[in-house]
């Protein structure tokens, strides 16, 4: 299938530039894949959908302040890197941008020269390889000097704020170690996620750092030449046993995110089952694919022609989605991260 397929139109003003005051406050458009209908909702409607025995996965990443403003020495023209992949202890893989200039050997400033870095490589795609140098922890200084990475939609004259390092992150996130959020989890609020438990839904956490790989674009026309880079993930024993346990006893397993949905595919064993440990989320997710253990998805809604849209197509037919994001687009739901979201069942 040709990516030109996987395209709509949406008006630049229904692009979500801020979150709602309440985290659960978005709307929902519920999809029936068995009826090939939907209906508007809201989220807190969320536990009319779900049933005792569903278990619910959450994505427990915790993004990090990984862009980083500098200046290139000694011009003091200014530089932003956004920090894609720690290959060893202060050295890292990231985005540049202005790149043209920042060849091998030069060397950026951050914060008063606390923080400088040397790029050591140019890789395809705009990545350098950085070395970082300091005297402080690294962590640290990521803390001070660094600001939430929002994605390019977003918009603002101001740029990041200190209230997107809280909203621009789940309420359960634990584990550092993400350069995005996975957006679809934005929406629950410790509330909402109360409530599930008092009705006996199952909550399950795992973890898949979100990395640029996750947000790519799809180069290739054919959809069966892109590849969507592996990214690690974990499931502690106590996921895996809540996640067979549900399955086994006919509850079904919903999916929170992309990333969420992309991880649990990539664990399924030859029994069916989620294994515990370290993975490797290496499979491309686009129509035609069989799910193993997805049973239900929660999602945003996506960029046309993303590797994301490729996988909530094959989740629920291109067609049917599609109908649906139209749906959206005229009955003026937000898009994007901080936009609303997608029950698919």
């Amino acid at each position: 299938m040709n990516i030109s397929e996987f395209d709509y139109e949406l008006p630049a003003d229904l692009i979500a530039q801020h979150p709602l005051e309440r985290r659960d406050a978005s709307r929902m458009l519920v999809l029936s894949r068995k009826e090939r209908s939907w209906i508007d909702s809201e989220f807190t409607a969320i536990s009319e959908y779900l049933r005792a025995n569903d278990v619910l996965v959450l994505n427990n990443t915790q993004v990090f302040p990984a862009r980083l403003i500098g200046q290139r020495d000694p011009t003091g023209g200014r530089v932003e890197i956004l920090l894609v992949r720690e290959l060893e202890p202060l050295l890292w893989e990231g985005l540049a941008r202005p790149g043209k200039r920042l060849t091998a050997g030069a060397r950026i400033s951050f914060g008063d020269s606390k923080l400088q870095a040397e790029v050591v490589s140019i890789l395809d795609g705009g990545l350098r390889v950085l070395r970082f140098e300091c005297d402080e922890s690294f962590e640290t200084l990521l803390d001070q000097l660094g600001e939430t990475p929002l994605p390019p939609y977003i918009k603002r004259a101001a740029g990041s704020t200190r209230e997107d390092r809280e909203r621009y992150q789940t309420v359960y996130a634990s584990t550092r170690g993400a350069i995005a959020a996975p957006t679809a989890g934005l929406h629950f609020s410790r509330r909402v996620l109360d409530q599930l438990r008092g009705q006996g839904i199952e909550i399950a956490e795992i973890t898949l750092h979100v990395g640029y790989g996750t947000f790519e674009p799809v180069r290739a026309e054919l959809i069966e030449k892109h590849r969507v880079a592996p990214e690690v993930f974990e499931i502690s024993p106590g996921a895996a046993e809540t996640i067979n346990a549900a399955q086994s006893q006919g509850g079904r397993v919903v999916s929170v995110g992309t990333t969420t949905t992309r991880a649990l595919e990539s664990s399924v064993n030859a029994a069916g089952q989620v294994e515990v440990g370290k993975g490797v989320a290496s499979v491309t997710i686009i129509p035609g694919y069989e799910f193993r253990i997805t049973d239900a998805l929660i999602t945003n809604f996506h960029l046309p022609r993303s590797s994301l849209l490729l996988l909530v197509c094959a989740f629920a037919d291109r067609e049917l989605v599609l109908n649906g994001y139209r749906h959206a687009v005229r009955a003026r739901y937000r898009f994007y991260s901080c936009g609303d979201c997608m029950l698919i069942q």
